[in-house]
């Protein structure tokens, strides 16, 4: 078991996010929570993955003069992609709406990128998700921007909440990766760092 295996590290979670540190705990995975403050800003160049992959390397950079020889930092960034353009968190529920119509009745991709960093290396991965909404009416929308507020969600939308209930047609790849972490990719990963020790 990863759990056993894990004993000797100190596995740390810089997320402030309540669906990540769940899936920890689902993982039976033992974590410390830290949390720094990072300006997400990104190349204007980047597109769709190499975003997510930069602003997750970005989170783990700050941590690094503190991290010690047995401590594996984890940080990821998640990243809505439509059309060529990447959906961030909405300021407003007028930015959430407009959002929402981009969505509506058409395919767009959630990329998560993890970045797993120790004293000795640094890795980042992603899982791409393909999501395809439904034609969702204004009154849809909005009563889910009024009633869920989902203003700390990239794209606007949490998939586990109302909206992926009544909205979600089709998914195809990691549905915990539209939640905000791919698990499998994390369990994976973690379980090839102990395995080389690094």
């Amino acid at each position: 078991m990863l759990k056993n295996r894990l004993e000797d590290y100190h596995l740390i979670l810089a997320s402030g996010s309540p669906r990540r540190h769940q899936f920890f705990k689902e993982m039976e995975l033992d974590f410390e929570v830290r949390i720094k403050s990072v300006d997400e800003i990104y190349p204007a160049e980047l597109k769709g993955a190499e975003i997510s992959d930069y602003l997750a390397k970005l989170k783990a950079d700050v941590f690094l003069p503190e991290l010690q020889s047995k401590d594996i930092l984890i940080t990821s960034d998640t990243v809505v992609w439509h059309n060529n353009e990447s959906l961030a968190k909405a300021e407003d529920s007028a930015e959430a709406e407009e959002m929402l119509k981009k969505l509506s009745g058409d395919w767009h991709q959630v990329i998560s990128s993890v970045c797993f960093t120790t004293t000795e290396r640094q890795i980042v991965q992603h899982s791409i998700t393909e999501v395809k909404f439904k034609s969702l009416s204004e009154e849809e929308i909005r009563h889910y921007i009024k009633e869920y507020r989902p203003y700390d969600k990239a794209g606007a939308y949490g998939i586990q909440e109302w909206i992926g209930l009544i909205g979600i047609e089709e998914i195809k790849g990691s549905y915990t990766n539209v939640v905000g972490l791919p698990t499998q990719l994390v369990y994976t990963t973690l379980a090839q760092l102990v395995t080389e020790q690094f």
